[in-house]
């Protein structure tokens, strides 16, 4: 039996897994999903029925699911009890700061540590452990998670030693990763109902000022009829939602998150939000009436 093990084994989690695999640690896993089961397995881990048996008398644990609630029902119908005296908990899902420090109060109470830890850089960052990590929490559970943070990852920023700063860096982050995401939409369609060739468009763009990350990654899936879906339209509703609740607990105004969320959500409104999260560019050619690419 392994001393590690990881919940959720999705887009980010499979990644996160292998390259864990790879840098030697024998890791139990357990995702809903039996697919994911045996795909983790193909990479050389240890699947288990449920969660409950993928935690017993491991000392380090990973949770890499979409939301808090997710997480809450993962760690606390068994796993907490399941898992070796003092575990640490890594919680890698991008959460809301105030739930980061909810589920890490939670688990200190039933006798655990936790790095509240999210990351960055998407399924292209996981597969390759080239992900960006916002950790907050105690010194000793970094000790303790320091070959799992360096398996997975090219940078971990340590943030203090409170739960919930993590969330709090991840969440800020989350604002320029939406805003750029919807502006690229913005500006895709905006260019195609203006006679703009899209592919032109996009290497102009993308050679000078106007130029970001999201462009680059997203535009050219904005262009594609059926894009594999790396992250979802229903991921950045929830993210940005979290950025908006974040920022009004804060006293933050953030209208241009504001504006990005609700056009999220449009996009989930017409049924998209398991697409990839490029999709919504379709809510603007609703808008325009003008299509990127025919589908």
């Amino acid at each position: 039996m392994a001393d590690t093990a990881i919940i959720g084994l999705g887009a980010m989690g499979q990644g996160m897994a292998r390259k864990i695999i790879q840098a030697g640690i024998p890791l139990n896993g357990f995702d809903l999903s039996i697919d994911a089961r045996e795909r983790f397995e193909t990479s050389g881990g240890e699947s288990a029925e449920s969660a409950v048996v993928a935690a017993e008398g491991c000392d380090l644990l990973l949770v890499m699911v979409a939301t808090a609630a997710q997480a809450e029902t993962a760690l606390f119908d068994g796993v907490t009890d399941a898992l070796a005296p003092g575990a640490v908990v890594i919680l890698s899902s991008t959460v809301a700061p105030s739930e980061a420090r909810t589920i890490a109060a939670r688990l200190n109470d039933a006798g655990h540590l936790m790095l509240d830890a999210p990351v960055s850089g998407g399924q292209v960052g996981a597969d390759s452990g080239t992900l960006t990590i916002m950790a907050s929490g105690p010194e000793s559970a970094f000790d303790r998670a320091e070959g799992v943070l360096a398996a997975v990852s090219k940078k971990v920023h340590r943030l203090g030693d409170e739960p919930g700063m993590g969330a709090t860096y991840k969440v800020v982050h989350q604002l320029a990763a939406g805003v750029h995401l919807v502006a690229a939409a913005e500006l895709m369609a905006f260019g195609a109902k203006a006679g703009c060739d899209p592919q032109r468009l996009l290497d102009i763009v993308s050679s000078s000022a106007g130029q970001s990350w999201m462009m680059d990654d997203r535009a050219p899936r904005m262009m594609q009829t059926d894009p594999v879906a790396t992250s979802t339209v229903d991921i950045f509703i929830k993210d940005l939602g979290l950025v908006v609740q974040s920022a009004r607990d804060s006293g933050a105004p953030v209208p241009l998150a504001a504006a990005a969320y609700q056009m999220m959500v449009g996009a989930g409104g017409m049924g998209l939000g398991r697409e990839d999260d490029s999709a919504v560019i379709r809510a603007y050619e609703a808008l325009t009436g003008c299509k990127i690419t025919e589908r």
